[in-house]
């Protein structure tokens, strides 16, 4: 196994394999201390018109507010994204099937990169690490660490995303991952600062954006749309 991690994140029209498709891809590589190599990769991608027209009106929104929807008239091609991201990522681990795929509940984005990218997906080690997965634990074993980890921020555009993925995965290594009983909450809300605030802190959605977590965006795009299976948003 390489030392590198690959942090890629998509965002869709929705969640269905078979119905939706992809409209942003972003990518960045990180060394096993999470520093991040290089400048990174963010693509937009022209999806079907068809893929556009049945989106649920959550993940319209979503891409609405982020400022996605407006830029993907100017997307490329699925393939050219293809490239463009494989190139960045061959720069910094140029052995295939050595690096994890990194990110939160990057199964999903796995999926779409399977069906899409898959010259990109079998570069990419079988084994992955989820951000969400640690969160989760967090949320059961040490409260106090999940209740003032960092809020999230990223607005729905991937590269953004993905540096709120490291940011968090950093602060759990420095608040989970050392010797029992880690951090007290007032220590847990310090640290959450240097990684964008507690998320038990009150928050005010900026001007024009919807306040919605990952957990909510990702409830309501797994809801079945009026006229046919589900559809949703990639950022779970």
């Amino acid at each position: 196994m390489s030392d590198r991690l690959v942090w890629i994140d998509c965002e869709m029209t929705g969640l269905d394999l078979h119905r939706d498709a992809l409209v942003e891809v972003a990518a960045l590589v990180t060394d096993s201390e999470l520093n991040v190599l290089g400048d990174g990769m963010d693509v937009v991608i022209a999806p079907p018109q068809e893929a556009l027209d049945q989106m649920v009106d959550v993940v319209r929104e979503m891409h609405t507010a982020s400022g996605l929807l407006d830029a993907l008239a100017g997307g490329t091609t699925v393939a050219d994204a293809e490239d463009q991201v494989l190139d960045y990522v061959r720069a910094h681990v140029p052995e295939p099937r050595k690096a994890p795929l990194c990110g939160n509940s990057v199964g999903t984005d796995r999926g779409f990169l399977m069906r899409d990218m898959p010259a990109l997906e079998s570069y990419l080690h079988y084994r992955i690490v989820d951000v969400s997965s640690v969160k989760e634990l967090a949320r059961r074993w040490y409260p106090r660490s999940y209740y003032n980890a960092p809020m999230k921020r990223g607005g729905h555009r991937a590269l953004a995303d993905i540096r709120e993925s490291i940011d968090e995965l950093r602060y759990y290594r420095e608040a989970v991952f050392v010797p029992q009983p880690g951090p007290d909450s007032a220590a847990a809300r310090t640290l959450a600062e240097k990684y964008g605030g507690s998320r038990s802190e009150p928050r005010t959605p900026a001007p024009g954006k919807a306040d919605l977590d990952e957990e909510q965006v990702t409830d309501a795009a797994r809801t079945p749309a009026p006229d046919g299976p589900t559809g949703g948003s990639p950022d779970a």
